[in-house]
């Protein structure tokens, strides 16, 4: 029977709108600018100063390092590069993913968990950029972030299937299908060094999952008992 009372959009977890709506305010703004609706010919430019100053320079970082001087400037670019994006179809497919993959990691973890998961993929894809010396492309864009979601979120299948006493392996073939779209994307439009962020963004997800899932410091410790 068809329940008439039903939202229709599956309700979000609170983390995840507060993600989500710094992204959403930032685009239409910048969209706005871009389309002439607001701000005249100057806001066309809008979205390149966005990134300019919110997205994470690995040379910059390197430069900062070096001197061992951490300008504010510099330093928020750690977090905030997620929140700005290279283009409308960029930020929204970004969003649409954050919101999936939020949501079902937000059914299982709680919400600092979901949010520690978020901000520690962040600084792990900076910081693996900022390891490279060969990286000199800015990183802009919510997909470092996502990987870490996706990492959190194998690791619940990762969780389920071993409950289950099923192959556990199987719980990795998301992440195995996403890296043979990064070959073939790599190969055929040369995507750059994204997935260098990415695939730590990824493990980091997997592993913090360990301490901030329910119950997942107990069954760290029971999974190396075992070994």
């Amino acid at each position: 029977m068809q329940d008439h009372n039903a939202p229709p959009l599956n309700p979000l977890p609170a983390v995840v709108w507060l993600l989500v709506l710094p992204m959403l305010a930032l685009e239409i703004v910048v969209a706005a600018g871009e389309s002439g609706l607001v701000g005249g010919p100057t806001a066309i430019g809008w979205r390149a100063e966005a990134v300019q100053v919110l997205a994470f320079s690995p040379d910059m970082m390197r430069a900062m390092i070096a001197a061992h001087q951490y300008p504010l400037d510099g330093m928020w670019r750690l977090i905030s590069y997620p929140f700005t994006h290279a283009s409308v179809s960029h930020a929204l497919f970004c969003i649409v993913i954050l919101m999936a993959m939020g949501k079902f990691v937000g059914e299982a973890f709680r919400w600092w968990a979901v949010l520690a998961v978020f901000v520690v993929a962040t600084l792990v894809g900076a910081a693996a950029f900022t390891a490279l010396p060969m990286v000199k492309q800015p990183l802009a864009g919510a997909w470092v972030p996502i990987y870490g979601l996706i990492g959190a979120f194998t690791w619940i299948l990762w969780d389920r299937l071993r409950g289950a006493g099923r192959q556990r392996l199987r719980a990795f073939s998301m992440i195995g299908t996403l890296l043979a779209f990064q070959v073939i994307f790599g190969v055929l439009f040369g995507t750059g060094w994204d997935w260098a962020a990415e695939l730590p963004a990824f493990a980091s997800g997997f592993a913090l999952s360990f301490l901030v899932a329910p119950g997942g410091p107990a069954k760290l410790q029971a999974l190396l008992r075992q070994r």
